[in-house]
């Protein structure tokens, strides 16, 4: 009888092991770096349009820095 109390309760720690293992994978996170989820949130939202802007501004900026620079040059000459 001893037997079969050993054999059952092996194989309940084998259970309980497997159960532990299962629950485990279902907490792990799919990032190993916080780089990554941050990476793949920005993304995400880049897909999504939260980042898009609607008018580039880089162009005007460079406008405005031309014409500043211009307005020096033609100070000094």
């Amino acid at each position: 009888m001893t037997i079969a109390s050993s054999h059952d309760s092996q194989s309940d720690l084998i259970a309980l092991e497997a159960s532990v293992a299962s629950a485990r994978a279902g907490f792990a996170c799919m990032f190993s770096t916080s780089d990554e989820y941050e990476n793949a949130l920005i993304t995400a939202r880049r897909a999504e349009g939260r980042y898009g802007s609607s008018f580039d501004w880089q162009p005007v900026v460079l406008g405005g820095c031309t014409l500043v620079l211009l307005g020096v040059l033609a100070t000094f000459l």
